[in-house]
């Protein structure tokens, strides 16, 4: 016997296999077994038992290998079984689907084996299940990757025209080493160089007596802070003084400055003059002008809203919610909020605003969420309209004096105590009115009435109101 032990196979050592011993190790030595006769049908099963994702496939026996074939594969288990017809042996192993009741389907690398004289074949297969995953899950990673590649292309081109068509002068510059990653044109210009020259250069250099570090953490501390106005500098080749404005944000583990530059007179003419005139309108404006914080906490007003309310002081009337003066209190400053923060600003609400005395003026007012820092606030104008308010006509002809009472009862009352009182007209008109203030915001007029959603619905279909601007339904 050679070291190949291919005499030991060959003369005749090897022992008959008893027929279980045989199938344990036909159903170890592959996934799945078949032994198909001659026309193709199943004559038996064997399943490695470690396998249990197969199921129960004992119903294949007697029954033609075909039809538990997808389309696909059905040529080519023919073509094999030509080639087992004619005495010859595959070569090759083939894959094939199986599909059983087009409930499931699952891919097999068969080899084929003749056996008997009766031109019976056993079929060993291996399950590719697994490899087919392992594919599927690497087209997927790769078409991830594929995405991600596309959408990295798209931003960038979106930012490489954005910076070249862009005339504000910008700068890009790391806070790891203080070197400029990426500057436009006009920046270049400003600077009095060109970007290919000076991307990749410290930022410092290009201005008189200034230190890498010493410099880097100036912008840092700029941008970190709210009322910096920037950095007021002498360019090195221009000698221009230069105002940089820089923020600071995070890209790919590293921290990068955007430094805006402009020119020392340009940032006065343009930002000096509003600043004043804005100073000037806020303390001499005829228009009550107050600014809150989002929860209404009153932070700044001026003359004219002290006026109004008949307070001395500013200190008076600063840190108080901003409802304390309106005529529904809560409810008022409930509506101004929500549609400010859905919209960014809600214009021409009518109201009534009290001093501390009880006295009521009727107003109207805008409000601005301003959202652009940190803490964002509220920005109210106010206008007196108690003139234009007494020779206002009443919107329904009846009696003048009852439908003002009603008027100033929606808001103080629920609905159901005006009821009680007035008709079903007045309701009518109360429904009406409350909807108009919250500008058709059903949710505002609910509370505004002390009403459920439901019964306002219910109200509202009583009287026809229901599709009423329902394009703009606020709810």
């Amino acid at each position: 016997m050679n070291s190949s032990g291919s005499s030991f196979w060959s003369s005749g050592s090897v022992p008959l296999i008893d027929a279980e011993v045989l199938s344990s190790i036909i159903t170890v030595a592959s996934d799945i077994a078949l032994a198909v006769s001659r026309s193709g049908e199943v004559l038996s099963v064997l399943i490695n038992p470690n396998e249990t994702s197969f199921g129960k496939l004992g119903h294949w026996e007697g029954r033609p290998v075909m039809d538990f074939l997808t389309k696909e594969s059905r040529p080519k288990f023919e073509s094999v079984v030509e080639v087992l017809k004619r005495g010859e042996v595959p070569k090759r192993s083939v894959e094939l689907n199986h599909s059983d009741n087009a409930v499931w389907e699952f891919p097999i690398r068969y080899s084929f084996h003749p056996f008997g004289s009766d031109g019976s074949f056993l079929m060993l297969g291996r399950d590719l299940r697994p490899i087919a995953e392992t594919q599927q899950q690497l087209v997927q990673a790769q078409m991830s990757l594929e995405q991600g590649y596309e959408a990295r292309r798209e931003f960038d081109a979106r930012y490489r025209l954005l910076l070249r068509t862009v005339r504000d002068c910008v700068v890009f510059v790391s806070v790891n080493d203080g070197k400029i990653k990426d500057l436009n044109e006009p920046a270049a210009s400003l600077l009095q160089s060109t970007r290919e020259d000076l991307i990749g250069s410290v930022f410092a250099q290009e201005f008189r007596d200034k230190r890498r570090e010493e410099f880097t953490e100036a912008l840092i501390n700029a941008a970190m802070s709210e009322a910096s106005a920037g950095i007021d500098l002498q360019s090195r080749r221009g000698r221009q003084r230069v105002v940089i404005s820089p923020q600071v944000f995070r890209a790919g583990g590293e921290r990068i400055l955007i430094c805006r530059l402009t020119t020392a007179e340009d940032n006065a003419t343009r930002f000096d003059n509003l600043g004043s005139n804005l100073a000037a309108m806020f303390e001499k404006g005829s228009d009550a002008i107050v600014f809150t914080s989002v929860t209404g906490a009153i932070e700044a007003c001026n003359d004219a809203f002290l006026d109004l309310v008949d307070t001395a002081h500013a200190v008076d009337v600063r840190g108080r919610s901003f409802a304390d003066f309106l005529g529904r209190g809560q409810i008022d400053m409930s509506v101004l909020i929500e549609n400010a923060r859905r919209t960014g600003q809600m214009r021409m609400y009518s109201t009534k605003l009290l001093n501390d005395f009880g006295a009521k003026t009727p107003v109207e007012m805008s409000v601005t969420f301003l959202e652009e820092r940190s803490e964002p606030n509220l920005g109210f104008i106010i206008r007196d309209i108690s003139r234009v308010d007494a020779m206002r006509k009443a919107p329904v002809q009846t009696s003048e004096e009852s439908s003002r009472n009603v008027m100033e009862l929606v808001g103080s009352a629920t609905l159901k105590e005006i009821v009680s009182e007035t008709t079903d007209v007045v309701e009518k008109m109360c429904i009406e009115t409350a909807v108009s203030l919250t500008r058709n915001n059903r949710v505002a007029a609910a509370e505004m009435l002390g009403l459920s959603r439901q019964s306002l619905y219910v109200k509202l279909r009583k009287y026809g109101l229901l599709n009423k601007d329902s394009d703009t339904d606020g709810d």
